[in-house]
């Protein structure tokens, strides 16, 4: 194949798609659990009443705040491109069937 032709392998790309998919779900688990734990009650819980705590506590909820919506937007991002590539396979597979039957192929799988 020369260097200035495009091919598309589906078996790769599904396999892609699939891996964007799982490292989507799993952190989006990964997000739940973070979520559990450092939550605002759950850092609250860890420090005390006094006057210093405030401050402290504060600073830790708005950093958790901060890392859980990255992560949020990490996950929406890989669940973003899964669904991209399905879409590119979908129609790749569409475009060879069309292709195929232009070349004789009968659109049942028959010749």
């Amino acid at each position: 194949m020369a260097d200035d032709e495009a091919y598309y392998a589906d078996g790769a790309g599904r396999s892609l798609a699939k891996n964007f998919e799982l490292q989507a779900y799993d952190l989006r688990a990964y997000l739940k659990k973070f979520e559990n734990e450092t939550g605002e009650e759950a850092i609250s819980d860890g420090f005390g009443l006094l006057t210093e705590s405030d401050e402290v506590r504060n600073a830790y909820i708005e950093y958790s705040t901060s890392a859980a919506s990255a992560m949020k937007a990490v996950h929406e991002h890989l669940d973003a491109i899964a669904d991209a590539l399905r879409k590119v396979n979908k129609s790749t597979e569409v475009n060879d069937d069309e292709t195929a039957v232009l070349f004789g192929k009968a659109s049942g799988g028959d010749k």
